[in-house]
Formats: C-alpha cells, structure tokens, sequence
C-alpha cells in the first residue's frame, strides 16, 4: 500500500458531506423498499438488499446506520426510523444466547441512542435512558455467558461454532461486556456466583492476541508478522490450542482480511477504553502497561500486515492466500481491480480497517509520534479511496453505499453478475455501516471533538 504522507482531514471534508449525502439515499430506499418479512438485511445481489441465513448478526449495523446518519446531518428523519426500529426489532438481539455479535447488534443501537442522550442530541427521558441501559446491561451478560477456560489460565468468548472456537472477530464486538461493565453490570450464574464483565473482556483480548494474531516467532510454517487466524480452535476438554482455521477465509494459514480489519480496530479500541481506567482495575492481569503492552504489539502488527499485503490505494483483496491472486501479479504495486477474473477485493475491510489506522494513529500520537503519524495518514489514504468512486456508490437505484463488499467467498454467497467470473458491484450491512462509522469519527476530529463505543457510558 502507498500512503498518501501529504493528504489531511481537511481534504476530505467535501467528499465526506458527499457521502453523507449518498448515505441518506441509501438508507431511505431500504426504509422504503426492504420487506422485513424476509429477515434482517444482509447483502446487496444486483443493487437491492437481500438477506443471508447464517446468524443475526447485522440488524444492528440496519439501525444503527440511521442512528448514525442523524448524528452526522441533525435530520430527525433517521432518529426517528433508527430509534423506532431499535425499539421494535432488536429485543430478540439483546437477548440473543447464540451469538457472539452483541457488541454489533446493541452497541451500535441502544448504546448509540444513549450517547446521542448524554451528549444532549436527544431530549433527557429517564424512562428511556434507563431502557438502552438495561437492554446494554443485558446484553454485555448474555455475550460474557458464552465462555471457554483455556489451559493458560485466561478463556475467551466463543463464536456461534461452539465453546471449541474462538473468532477473531469478536475482539470487536467484546465492546458489549465493557460498556456493561461500566453501566455497573456483573454476569450472575449458579449460587449466584459473580463474574466480572470486564475480567471477561480483557482475558478475552489476551486470548485473541495470544491466539488468533501471529508475530513471526515460528508457531507455524506461515507465521509471519500480523497474520491472522478467522478462528483458533481448541480441545475443551483440557483448554488447549489445537489449530488456526477459517470459517470465510481461505485457510487456517492464510489471512482472511476482514478478520485481519477486525483487530485492526478492535485492539486500537479497547486501549482507548482500558486507558481510562483507574489504575487499579487492571491489577489482576499485571496492570495496565502490561496488558496495554500485549494489546498495542497486536494492533501494531495487524496494521502492518494490512500495510504489506494491501493494494496501493489502500484496498485488500479478501484473502492475502487467495488461490489465483498471484495472477494478479504484484498487485501491491497498483490500485486494486475490483472488476478482475480471478480474486475479488473486499471493500468491508478497507472500511474497517480504516477507522482502525486512524484511531491506532492516533493512540500512539503521545506515545511514538512518528508511528503514529505512519498509521493516521494510512487511514486517511484508506478512508480517501473508500470516499470515491468506484467504492463510493453514487447510484441511487443500488441500495448499497460501499461497492465491492464481500460476505462469503468459500461458500459462494456473493452475487454474481452476469458475465463475470468473480463477485463485484454489491454491499453489505456491516460494510456500509463501518464506512458511516469511520467518516463521523473523521467528520468529529476535523470538528476537534472524537468518538468512542464508550461515550455512552462515560
């Protein structure tokens, strides 16, 4: 990837009140069009939303990108739709004992909705404000209730495979359990046994770093500086590691690069939180500089993976192992070809990868301001070519936001066109919401403001 050194937030705020513009677009047409009766919207097959049975896992990324939009423009419109669809539909999520997507689903919701609150973008209704804290502390339990021990001494939230898999994914959305835990929240099991939420978070977060991210220390034949596993398996009868794999990547051994985006922004996320604690709450993991220590090598190494194996403007392909990417030649050298014959990008990635940069960036500005700088204007150069065609998309028949967004490439999910030999053209839930989420967080420092999962809550 090259990244644009000279390139400022300031550059893009035309092509930001743009997306904005776009964005609104979008989300009316699925308001308008989209029939729930066939389940949450998923992905976008020849320009129109349609759903994907698997889990429930992106009807939060539906209303929160209204949410969103409201917080971005000041149009009630979007209040009122992301407000009354959280209020109707996403009970079911709060609740949801078989997923590992809470911090997705609610915080994106009930945990937006009480930030606008707090910030004074809402009327003050306590009635209401205890409502999104009650659905927030519920569903920071019910995702803490999905744990595994490992043999080490830590454990991990399991994915919706079963207690033997740990998801890269979810040091994302562990963000449920913090912003419970900080609401005074604490997981009650048998005899009443109680369990702290954020004990669960950080050995969470150890696990993953430990587990599902690589260094280049020689775990395996394809260990290499940043790599990332989908998913870690273990034996649960003993709490040992056993193997890397993949659910939507190629391989165990290769990297699937929204995995890869997802602790790119989860890591940088959770320091952000975890340094704002009191100093004696993280006493039991060692203190804070170690487990910021652990934590910040996974960012850092992440982010730099995503540096080498991105194409020059910032746009991976969906799986740096994909079988017939080297026909592409060394497409680290050029712009990314969503329209290719062999392997196709995934827009989604590059969306979250973005904010992930951005806030690593800016995590270590006090820290290694040299560093720091590297990783805030790749985030720039990421979010710049996102902001354009032909990622941006500025045809209002097509429902989707990002173009060339991908779901499930091993399972031949995405939609083809006609013609084609590769999935491209189309978005997803979580693609388009991660854009609206890494342009507000942009749009707010350019203002001198920020925005954190947490300013719900503190």
């Amino acid at each position: 990837m090259h990244t644009n050194t000279n390139l400022r937030l300031e550059d893009l705020r035309g092509k930001m009140d743009n997306f904005w513009d776009h964005s609104g677009k979008k989300i009316t047409s699925i308001e308008n069009n989209y029939d729930d009766r066939q389940g949450t919207p998923v992905f976008t097959a020849a320009g129109r939303y349609t759903t994907r049975g698997w889990t429930e896992w992106t009807q939060g990324f539906q209303y929160g990108s209204a949410i969103l939009q409201f917080d971005a423009t000041g149009d009630v419109r979007f209040l009122d739709y992301g407000r009354a669809g959280t209020v109707d539909r996403m009970a079911s999520h709060v609740s949801h004992f078989g997923v590992h997507d809470h911090g997705f689903n609610n915080v994106s919701t009930y945990g937006n909705l009480l930030r606008l609150m707090r910030q004074g973008k809402l009327p003050r209704n306590d009635w209401e404000k205890h409502f999104y804290e009650m659905a927030l502390k519920l569903s920071g339990a019910v995702q803490a209730r999905r744990w595994t021990d490992t043999a080490d001494g830590g454990g991990y939230l399991y994915s919706f495979n079963g207690p033997h898999s740990l998801f890269v994914d979810t040091i994302r959305t562990v963000r449920a359990l913090v912003v419970s835990h900080e609401l005074g929240h604490e997981l009650m099991s048998d005899n009443d046994r109680t369990t702290s939420l954020l004990e669960r978070a950080v050995q969470h977060g150890l696990a993953t770093a430990r587990y599902a991210v690589y260094y280049g220390e020689g775990r395996d034949s394809y260990d290499e500086w940043g790599r990332t596993a989908h998913e870690s398996i273990f034996n649960t009868n003993d709490g040992n590691f056993r193997c890397p794999n993949a659910q939507q990547g190629f391989s165990g051994f290769t990297t699937w690069t929204r995995g890869l985006a997802w602790a790119m922004l989860g890591f940088p996320e959770q320091l952000e939180y975890l340094s704002g604690l009191d100093d004696t709450a993280l006493e039991p993991f060692g203190g804070f500089a170690e487990v910021e220590a652990v934590y910040l090598r996974a960012a850092r190494a992440t982010c730099d993976f995503y540096l080498a194996h991105t194409a020059e403007d910032g746009i991976p392909y969906w799986d740096t192992g994909a079988p017939k990417l080297h026909r592409l030649g060394d497409y680290t050298a050029k712009p990314a070809d969503p329209y290719n014959a062999f392997e196709p990008v995934d827009s989604s990635a590059a969306a979250i990868g973005a904010q992930g940069l951005l806030r690593l960036g800016r995590y270590l500005e006090s820290r290694d301001p040299e560093a720091g700088k590297t990783y805030f204007q790749a985030g720039l150069t990421v979010l710049n070519t996102l902001l354009d065609e032909p990622y941006l998309s500025t045809d209002d028949d097509h429902q989707g936001l990002i173009l060339h967004s991908i779901y499930h490439r091993p399972n031949g999910w995405d939609y083809v066109p006609d013609g084609a030999k590769i999935p491209y053209g189309e978005s997803s839930m979580w693609g388009d919401y991660h854009a609206r989420e890494a342009v507000l967080y942009a749009g707010k420092l350019l203002e001198g403001r920020d925005y954190h999962f947490f300013d719900c809550v503190r």
